[in-house]
């Protein structure tokens, strides 16, 4: 019986991430599921885990990590070796700056749209759009001149960004005319240990 566990909720783009990245990595993990709907997220016993009240939550032995990009960093420098978060300077600091894009560019649009659309969060869908317009034609710049975003090779920059992109068709975002976007997302989905998600 693994020691690792994730408060999970299967449609979270986040939670995704940090799914996805485990099985990349060969790693166990038991899923315990958070019911968001029924608001289990603010009650004990989760909110003693996370006053935050948001998922994902990694419990790893006596490690206690939130937050989707903070679980990614601390799984890929404690498993991950070189490959996925590298220690040098210009390298982890590229790979920073695509975490706090996931976290801020992209949560603010392809992931709003999503959120607004799908789950009926009072968001601007309008404004969400127009996020996700702008950083798509970033990204599609960045990834027509590149195979993965941070570096030569996928890392988790690439992990962290993906999950809300792809998922984007579920907030009026579509893919159709960001090809070297939609070339990046069959890079991540080859990768050995892929798994996916719901409307992926």
């Amino acid at each position: 019986m693994t020691a690792r566990t994730l408060y999970d909720m299967e449609l979270s783009g986040n939670c995704y991430k940090v799914r996805l990245f485990c099985a990349l990595l060969g790693l166990d993990v038991a899923l315990e599921p958070v019911d968001l709907m029924a608001g289990a997220h603010k009650q004990s016993p989760f909110i003693d885990l996370n006053p935050f009240g948001q998922v994902p939550v990694l419990q790893d032995g006596d490690v206690l990590l939130r937050d989707s990009q903070a679980i990614l960093v601390y799984l890929a420098r404690k498993y991950g070796g070189e490959n996925w978060l590298p220690t040098d300077p210009v390298g982890m600091a590229s790979v920073v700056n695509w975490l706090m894009v996931a976290e801020n560019e992209i949560a603010r649009g392809p992931g709003d749209a999503r959120l607004r659309d799908k789950f009926g969060f009072p968001v601007d869908g309008h404004k969400a759009r127009e996020n996700a317009a702008q950083i798509l034609g970033l990204l599609e710049a960045r990834l027509s001149q590149n195979e993965w975003l941070a570096l030569d090779r996928p890392t988790i920059a690439d992990i962290a960004c993906m999950p809300y992109v792809a998922l984007g068709h579920e907030g009026g975002v579509p893919l159709d005319s960001y090809p070297a976007i939609q070339a990046w997302v069959g890079r991540i989905k080859a990768l050995p240990g892929f798994v996916s998600m719901p409307a992926l």
